[in-house]
């Protein structure tokens, strides 16, 4: 009868240490997906081809008219990034994401290298199509860029290798038309290094030669 009690005390313990195991990793998961506040992991989004920088600045205008009604209010500031991977695609950017507790993509634009998507192909993410927060910048002041600023993401590592000169172009496409339509000023167009130490998109980004471009088309 003893045993069987002192069974019985050990069998109810290991049941109370098993819950409050499930609970305490029950709480952490919440607490990182609180992190990225929103609604239920997703992905999906548009594509803008390669191709269509030939068409002229109309074939751009098109993310100026989301799903959701373009919140010029939230959006005063452009962070440009970068994937810190030779290859990448939308879909594989967001696993990445989903890997670290996001609520999927996290950049609003995502522009491919030729290697995953195409050269200069630009992907419009959900968040910008339904106007929501990003989950692109780190820092101090994390909160605020991901709240109030769009982040679009370069594939590729700008410590290691150039980006393509379509992906500069369509950079500069892009840019120019958020920031002339959400009146940003070039102060508030920013790259990942200015706002965290780790972040991109590499010395080897054109930096001065981009910054023209972007303000011969204010």
């Amino acid at each position: 009868m003893k045993a069987d009690r002192s069974t019985t005390r050990m069998s109810r313990r290991s049941k109370t240490v098993w819950l409050s195991l499930l609970a305490a990793m029950t709480g952490v998961s919440g607490a990182l997906l609180a992190l990225d506040g929103g609604p239920a992991p997703r992905f999906d989004g548009l594509t803008l081809p390669a191709l269509a920088a030939a068409t002229g600045p109309a074939s751009m205008e098109v993310v100026l008219a989301p799903r959701q009604p373009l919140d010029r209010e939230r959006w005063q500031a452009i962070v440009i990034e970068q994937s810190g991977s030779p290859f990448g695609t939308a879909s594989s950017i967001d696993q990445e994401h989903k890997a670290r507790n996001l609520r999927g993509l996290g950049y609003h634009f995502v522009i491919g290298n030729g290697n995953g998507l195409s050269d200069g192909e630009i992907h419009v993410g959900y968040r910008w199509l339904e106007q929501q927060a990003g989950a692109h910048t780190g820092g101090p002041d994390a909160d605020w860029y991901n709240q109030h600023a769009i982040g679009i993401c370069l594939v590729g590592h700008g410590d290691r290798r150039s980006f393509t000169d379509a992906q500069i172009s369509r950079l500069v496409e892009l840019v120019g038309v958020l920031a002339r339509d959400l009146g940003i000023p070039p102060e508030r167009i920013l790259f990942a290094s200015d706002v965290s130490p780790s972040g991109g998109p590499g010395r080897l980004f054109p930096a001065a030669a981009f910054r023209e471009q972007v303000d011969a088309r204010r």
